[in-house]
């Protein structure tokens, strides 16, 4: 069985994830591409995981195949988490990770509206709340969920979450409604209300916003494309790493592997790898490269076992006890530290130990060139590295 040790895995990172400059891609579907879909519960982690991808990229650029072409979508996925994901592997992920999420939401929304009494049919509301929001979005309208919520009486009703607790709070019925009618694929979120670093979505029909219904591909099938892509840009993965990242049961996730005709490989610390047929070439090194990725970025997210470039006992300075990660600062594929913004909006290392000379200059550069993108714009995150908090007490 072929071996792929760590030192090869990094470098497949390096050039298939483009993070190494030299590997760069050009356009914002090709960087999408490059990690199979980006991460996008955070509104500015698109843009920053572009800018770490694709030479000369702008925020227009991303706009544009949002918004324009539509050549990338949002859509609610695996693990309730939004994604962008290229427009042709949307149809993969309605039939496969999003159809289980609408499931999944449909049958919450049922519990949830007859045990906190808001109706005594679910099924009903739920119907009529779906019929309302899609014939008011026809004809290519794009409303806000407050708009939605203040013009349809379909849309009334008010959820209490974790009643008694500190932390409990009363929420509006119609996010939770639009969220399962996008994981439907029946909603998209269109243009943003707001700039590109909040999250202010109009919500509009996916037929109309594509010019053609999404039409779903079986669940099988669609497990197959998207675990396809996902081994591509992160293979060689676990089983373990597949599991995670689909929010899926190890049938599916099993089954996808027979169909693809996936190939078993031999991975350090007795662990073993699932790559493409196809994909058993030795991998060439590549030069040290520095790059900085914001939180919730695919490649610190990818795999679910990730010592191969997050030392065990680094990993809780990165990712909190939820299991997200803040910004991070890689050198030579590996994780060795975070990112802040001063009050300025300059970017700050956040690296607890010495790297050496290069990898100081290196990802120094890195700091540069994002803080003259950034040009003074401070980018809020809800998950930062706990290293962070460690470094800069107070």
């Amino acid at each position: 069985m072929r071996l792929i040790d760590d030192t090869e895995r990094r470098a497949r990172l390096a050039r298939r994830h483009a993070l190494a400059p030299q590997h760069r891609v050009a356009d914002a579907v090709a960087g999408t591409r490059a990690v199979a879909v980006l991460h996008a519960t955070e509104p500015a982690t698109p843009y920053l995981s572009l800018f770490a991808r694709v030479d000369s990229f702008t925020r227009p650029d991303l706009d544009e195949a949002l918004f324009e072409s539509r050549s990338l979508v949002k859509q609610l996925a695996m693990r309730r988490t939004l994604f962008v994901f290229p427009r042709e592997q949307l149809p993969a992920a309605l039939g496969s990770a999003a159809a289980r999420v609408a499931e999944q939401e449909y049958g919450r929304l049922v519990t949830d509206l007859e045990g906190q009494q808001i109706t005594d049919d679910a099924v009903r509301w739920l119907a009529a709340a779906r019929a309302a929001v899609l014939g008011r979005l026809a004809g290519g309208a794009e409303l806000s969920a407050t708009q939605l919520r203040e013009e349809l009486d379909e849309l009334a009703g008010q959820l209490s979450l974790y009643e008694g607790k500190p932390y409990g709070q009363v929420l509006h019925v119609t996010p939770r409604v639009l969220a399962w009618l996008s994981a439907c694929g029946e909603l998209v979120r269109g243009r943003s209300a707001g700039h590109w670093r909040i999250t202010r979505p109009l919500w509009t029909r996916m037929d109309e916003w594509l010019g053609a219904p999404a039409r779903p591909s079986g669940a099988r099938e669609g497990y197959a494309e998207l675990v396809a892509a996902y081994l591509g840009a992160f293979g060689p993965v676990t089983e373990r790493d597949l599991v995670w990242w689909f929010g899926a049961t190890k049938g599916a996730v099993r089954q996808a592997l027979a169909d693809l005709a996936a190939v078993q490989v031999r991975l350090e610390r007795e662990q073993t790898g699932w790559v493409l047929p196809d994909d058993l070439d030795p991998e060439p090194p590549v030069e040290p490269w520095a790059a900085l990725l914001p939180a919730l970025d695919a490649t610190a997210l990818g795999w679910k076992e990730r010592d191969f470039y997050l030392p065990p006992d680094f990993a809780p300075g990165v990712f909190d006890r939820s299991g997200n990660c803040g910004t991070t600062a890689w050198w030579d594929g590996r994780i060795i530290g975070s990112y802040v913004q001063d009050e300025a909006g300059r970017v700050e290392l956040v690296v607890p130990t010495d790297p050496g000379a290069a990898a100081r200059t290196a990802l120094a550069a890195e700091a540069e060139r994002l803080s003259a993108w950034l040009d003074g714009e401070k980018v809020r995150t809800l998950y930062k590295s706990p290293l962070v908090t460690w470094e800069r007490p107070g």
